[in-house]
């Protein structure tokens, strides 16, 4: 028995030190007036062991005996506090204004924001707009000055038109380069009809930082002159080892509809202009009928943390599905995050790996044809005849039957995969790989499934199928050295790199009609030619390539003088061996005056000016164009071409002319790169302790070597048009952009936080050889190609160009302005009557903070913009009221006008575009969760609801003043057409999100 005491008496002292080591430290931490400083975080040095302090400040946690606690709170500075045995310790954080400076993401790098020398805007998770949320684009709209993002319909996932600082080409649209944790996106079409940006789960974006000026863009070169959206995505942290789950459902409505003629006053203003009605006995309000309250699901889980300083993680599922407000109009998504950093050698060799998966189907209605029908088919029309779609005349389809048997779905597979090693070579020089791909694939079939009973439409009568098969991929190298040198009062980072990037789009379209009315789809039949409907394919293939040589140099003397140098040079496949590449320098000064001795009792807690000049380019034009381009012709019999003659003079039939080669393009090894050169001016500054900040922009923008498609002014050419860089052309943009934002004391009870941004822009085409470079035309019949909007020399981007009416004449016909005075009304009496492009574009922001409650509120609006009512033009019209189409009162607004009255292209459909909207209401309460008894298990429990598009303030008259839904013209992009447009929805949102 003696042998077990010793080995008992070893195990009771193991114990007894073991208990020893561990101790449990409760504790307040409070700012610099004793005031509790809740979520404040408590972490135990060298350990992912950490915490986050109460309401009232305090803490619990248990840690080794020796232990040191880092305790760190947004604004202040961190304090390190060792344990030495204690149980209970107070700690008191003081300000730190440095923490206020949020670390920015620029091209390849970071920067502090106060040793920012370009326009950058950046906004994190917490504040991005809340609600159904498909894309990146619109967990932004209204928190930037200088950033207008406007959908171009309310369809799930709709596209976007995303404008920074103006419009500055004709070709390349208005799209930003977008980069994804250092990946650069291509911004072409993945085959999906909707936003590209869809496969991004907004749940997993840490921050989106804006680049605005050619500083701040410069380093991306060719493809920023429309700026840089950089989004970050979420990853681990050292300290805070977390699981989050969210839940959330919405339902969606019309926001607004359109006061079309209900069956009573239809028949009586049918009969009033003296037409013939077809009633049908019915009341039916189509815009009810063919709409649906759209519910949405959201689920979103994720896990992240770090076991240690050498690895963190952040990984996430998700899944979304988001009904339409039109029936059959449907965006769901299946999503993956994986995000990983692994640090070895102390923290020399470092490595990064992203990646995300998405799975998407996308459906849609016939837009058009739906629209036109909730607002023009004639509401005596019963919905249902002895319970099935009520027949119309054999040219028309009940849009019932059309939700039946028409589909449009779209099924996306898209992988983004990145790798990012890094090692420290020496210390301050660090050299890194940044290798990826991004590969797209998209099935997408439209369909109409056989319905005989409309007979003078074949693809409807016999069935049809228009199959897309698309993909691409998009492959990036990057290799770039960083040094950085800082000593005494001298900070230095030099940043040299080279980059190199392909694209690889690939399209295949296979079209089928006639297929077996048996109820079985028709992409499910047997899809072979026939001699009446043969089969019709097509195919396309495009390669590009991009290399790059960059470098960066920024200097700061004692944090008060800033200077940043930027150089590119960027070589594209799309352009001609002779400028295949193009060169984009730019300078940018910055001084912290704040951080001057004479500036220490001033009123001002930070100011900072800055100026910068520099270049950027476009080559977003199509691709091959520099080169020759052939083609066979030959005359046919009843035609008129004559691009082939006959071998012998004798030839007396067709035989006698062979298949001659012509040109369908010509080569240009001189076409040059579009350059962006911007000027900027900015004041960043801080009063009332921080509480007032703000930044005030001036920016000069001007586009040259414009790129465009141009028609030769001599008739004989072996080509009807050539690519160009038309000499001397300018398109100008030059505006005002300021941002303010107020908090009060986030300690309190009761904290509020408000702010807003206004920007001013004006735009001008400048030294056009061309009258009108149409933008915007018209569709239909008898008005496809009649000219609404444009580029016009000296005047703005989107300038609508038009007759002036004024009113209906003695004869019922219109009036138009003779403004030239000649007595006759033609092409000529067309004038600039407005711009699509607003003047001013703001928002503003109201967040209130009661204990455990929270509600914010964001509004936003333009002024100064006009909106051409195409969906009015079409429809609201006398002489198709006289045919028993509906119609609103404007068709009768004249009671003299004649029904053969043509709807020709005139400022009688153009509105105004200014609107006010509140965008986002959310009321959310935090509920703690040791009142359940659930601390152990559960960080946070929030409840929220919010509301989208709550309230509209407009003169328009269409469902929403925010469209774009015009056909492009020549490939320009246009703006401010509102043709048929998807209308937008009212969403109301109830979620809960549980912190792990």
């Amino acid at each position: 028995m003696k042998n077990l005491k010793i080995p008992l008496f070893l195990i009771t002292m193991l114990l007894t030190s073991v208990s020893w080591a561990q101790t449990i430290v409760t504790g307040t931490v409070t700012d610099e007036q004793d005031v509790p400083l809740p979520g404040s975080s408590v972490v135990e040095k060298g350990t992912s062991n950490g915490v986050t302090t109460d309401f009232d400040g305090n803490f619990s946690i248990e840690v080794e005996n020796n232990a040191t606690l880092i305790i760190s709170y947004l604004g202040y500075a961190t304090q390190e506090v060792a344990i030495d045995g204690r149980t209970a310790v107070t700690v008191q954080l003081l300000p730190d204004a440095t923490q206020l400076e949020d670390v920015v993401v620029v091209g390849y790098g970071t920067q502090k924001r106060s040793d920012i020398t370009g326009a950058i805007s950046s906004v994190k998770s917490e504040d991005f707009n809340q609600g159904v949320v498909t894309n990146p684009g619109e967990l932004l709209q209204g928190k930037m000055a200088g950033v207008n993002i406007t959908s171009n319909s309310g369809e799930p996932g709709a596209s976007q038109n995303v404008i920074i600082r103006g419009i500055g080409s004709l070709r390349s649209g208005t799209q930003p380069l977008y980069v994804v944790d250092g990946f650069l996106l291509d911004n072409s079409s993945t085959g999906v009809a909707t936003n590209p940006l869809n496969f991004l789960n907004p749940n997993d974006i840490a921050s989106i930082d804006v680049l605005k000026d050619a500083s701040a863009t410069a380093v991306y070169g060719s493809r920023a002159s429309n700026g840089v959206v950089v989004i970050t995505t979420k990853r681990g942290r050292s300290g805070k080892t977390e699981m989050n789950l969210s839940l959330s459902t919405a339902a969606s409505s019309m926001s607004n509809t359109i006061d079309v003629f209900n069956a009573d006053e239809f028949r009586t203003q049918v009969a009033a202009t003296g037409g013939s009605l077809e009633d049908y006995g019915g009341n039916t309000d189509w815009q009810d009928e063919l709409s649906q309250t759209g519910i949405s699901k959201n689920l979103n889980f994720s896990m992240s943390g770090a076991n240690s300083e050498k690895f963190s993680y952040f990984a996430s599922v998700g899944y979304q599905d988001q009904e339409g407000i039109l029936k059959n109009s449907n965006l769901e998504r299946y999503s993956g995050k994986l995000n990983m950093t692994q640090k070895a050698f102390n923290g020399r060799v470092n490595i990064d790996y992203n990646l995300t998966a998405t799975h998407s189907e996308n459906l849609r209605p016939n837009i058009n044809s739906t629209i036109s029908d909730m607002l023009g088919l004639n509401p005596t029309v019963p919905t249902y005849t002895n319970g099935e779609p009520t027949l119309l005349n054999t040219n028309a389809l009940n849009p019932i039957t059309r939700y039946n048997i028409y589909s449009d779905n779209a099924e996306n597979n898209r992988i983004l995969a990145s790798i990012s090693p890094s090692v420290e070579i020496v210390k301050g020089l660090t050299y890194k790989l940044n290798f990826g791909i991004d590969y797209s694939a998209t099935n997408r079939d439209q369909q109409y499934k056989p319905y005989t009973s409309v007979v003078n439409e074949s693809d409807i009568s016999d069935g049809d199928v228009v199959t897309t098969i698309s993909s691409n991929s998009n492959q990036l190298t990057e290799n770039t050295l960083t040094y950085n040198w800082s000593q005494d009062v001298h900070s230095l980072v030099v940043l040299a790199g080279h980059s190199y990037q392909k694209f690889m789009d690939e399209t295949r379209q296979f079209s089928y009609r006639g297929f077996a009315d048996n109820n079985i789809e028709p992409i499910y039949q047997d899809q072979s030619s026939s001699d009446q409907y043969p089969t019709s394919v097509s195919s396309s293939a495009v390669k590009n390539e991009l290399q790059s040589y960059f470098g960066r140099v920024n200097y700061s003397f004692d944090d008060k003088y800033l200077l940043t140098a930027t150089f590119r040079a960027d070589g594209s496949s799309k352009f001609g061996d002779n400028r295949k590449y193009g060169y984009f320098p730019s300078f940018a000064l910055g001084w912290n005056a704040s951080n001057e001795g004479f500036m220490e009792n001033s009123f001002f807690d930070n100011l900072k000016l800055r100026a910068s000049w520099g270049q950027t380019g476009n080559q977003e034009i199509p691709s091959k164009i520099t080169q020759a381009s052939y083609s066979e012709d030959r005359l046919i019999t009843g035609g008129e071409s004559l691009n082939t003659y006959p071998i012998g003079t004798n030839a007396t039939s067709i035989d006698g002319y062979p298949y001659g080669i012509v040109y369908t393009r010509l080569a240009n090894p001189d076409l040059q790169w579009e350059v962006s050169t911007q000027i900027g001016l900015g004041i960043d500054f801080a009063l009332l302790d921080y509480r007032l900040s703000g930044t005030l922009d001036y920016f000069n923008k001007q586009s040259s070597n414009i790129l465009l498609e141009v028609v030769p002014a001599d008739p004989v050419e072996p080509t009807a048009t050539y690519w160009d860089n038309i000499d001397d052309m300018k398109i100008q943009n030059n505006g005002l952009e300021l941002a303010l934002d107020y908090r009060s004391d986030a300690s309190r009870d009761f904290s509020y936080n408000i702010g807003g941004n206004v920007t001013y822009i004006q735009n001008k085409v400048k030294d056009s050889p061309y009258s009108v470079l149409t933008t915007g035309a018209a569709q239909g019949s008898g008005q496809s190609g009649a000219t609404i909007n444009g580029y016009i020399n000296n005047e703005s981007i989107g300038s609508f160009y038009m007759l002036q009416f004024e009113g209906i004449g003695d004869d019922g016909l219109n009036l138009f302005k003779d403004v030239n005075g000649d007595g006759s009304i033609l092409d000529n009496d067309r004038t600039v009557v407005g711009s699509a492009i607003p003047k001013f574009i703001y928002a503003y922001y109201l967040n209130f903070k009661y204990k455990a409650f929270d509600l914010g509120l964001n509004f936003n609006g333009v002024s100064g913009n006009k909106v051409y009512n195409h969906t009015k033009m079409s429809l609201f019209t006398k002489a198709q009221l006289s045919r028993s189409v509906n119609t609103t009162d404007f068709a009768i607004q004249y009671p003299n006008e004649s029904t053969s009255n043509s709807n020709t292209v005139s400022t009688r459909y153009l509105e105004d575009g200014s609107f006010l909207r509140l965008n986002n209401a959310t009321l959310a309460y935090n509920l703690s969760s040791d009142k359940l008894g659930l601390d152990d298990v559960i960080q946070n429990i929030r409840f929220s609801i919010t509301g989208q598009n709550l309230f509209t303030i407009t003169d328009y008259s269409g469902f929403d003043p925010e469209v774009n839904t015009g056909s492009t013209a020549g490939g320009i992009q246009t703006f401010g057409v509102d043709y048929y447009t998807y209308p937008k929805a009212r969403t109301f949102l109830v979620g809960l999100n549980l912190t792990f």
